[in-house]
């Protein structure tokens, strides 16, 4: 990976009082990417999974461990990415919108998905099947390197770095830092104005994505994914979003009453609709 400087080891903390368990890492200078091979039948495709935690810290297992479960048991390879944290994307210091001035998370999955074209004979991976999937901040990743492929933002490193880095196809869930006016004191000034920040570029180029959030997200409210979708389709970006009245946040694929739990099956439908898997 580029540019990793040396820092403390990546260390497993405990969930805040009061939410379900969900192991978080934190401080990671060094960043890694894991391959979990398919179960049963390899269908060729492979999808690197984007962590959430605002660009602070990483939900491990909620956002990582558990949805590559979920893929290989479809016969997807998955990559979990352990990107650098913190401050390594947009977050929140101070009460503050805060942008790092290199937004090292982008540099990984770049990096990373580079990486894994250059090994997919390897792993039994069609290169033009690699796509994104990312939770919180880490849908943000998604249309970060969704969106910024045309070159590196790095200093290339090896050969991986001549191969594309645009994902075959996205799913941002619940995805977070999307919305231009999230930080408006008075964000209803604004409702009709479903702009994106200006570090996120939509062009036709963009890959097909799957959006979901519910509407009752406290944390990041549904106007990121509205934002996205706008601007995916005024590009033509094939898109498919989906909106549930409750399920607030950081649920990932563990099981709730409420409809949105469902959603796997919606993704792997749209998989199917996209090409990426084969129809049932």
């Amino acid at each position: 990976m580029p540019d990793a400087m040396p820092d403390p080891e990546p260390e497993t903390v405990g969930p805040p009082p009061g939410n379900a368990w969900w192991a978080r890492v934190a401080n990671v200078s060094r960043p890694t990417m894991t391959v979990y091979t398919p179960k049963g039948l390899n269908t060729g495709a492979a999808v690197v999974v984007f962590p959430g935690g605002g660009y602070q810290i990483l939900a491990m297992d909620l956002e990582g461990t558990e949805v590559c479960d979920w893929l290989t048991s479809r016969g997807i390879s998955c990559v979990l990415l352990k990107y650098r944290v913190p401050d390594s994307g947009p977050t929140m210091k101070d009460g503050h919108r805060y942008y790092p001035k290199v937004q090292t998370a982008l540099q990984d999955a770049q990096r990373t998905i580079g990486l894994l074209r250059q090994q997919a004979g390897q792993y039994g991976i069609d290169p033009h099947k690699i796509g994104v999937i990312g939770f919180s901040a880490g849908g943000h990743l998604v249309a970060a390197v969704s969106t910024h492929f045309a070159q590196r933002t790095y200093r290339p490193v090896d050969d991986a770095d001549g191969l594309s880095s645009r994902p075959d196809f996205a799913m941002a869930i619940y995805p977070g830092h999307l919305w231009v006016h999230e930080d408006d004191d008075d964000a209803t000034r604004h409702e009709t104005d479903l702009s994106l920040r200006p570090d996120i570029h939509v062009t036709r180029d963009t890959p097909p994505t799957f959006l979901l959030q519910a509407e009752d997200d406290d944390v990041d409210g549904v106007e990121q994914s509205l934002a996205y979708y706008v601007a995916l389709q005024k590009a033509g970006v094939p898109t498919e979003m989906h909106l549930y009245a409750q399920g607030g946040h950081a649920f990932g694929l563990r099981p709730t009453n409420h409809p949105i739990s469902h959603w796997p099956v919606l993704a792997e439908q749209w998989l199917r609709t996209i090409g990426i898997l084969k129809p049932e």
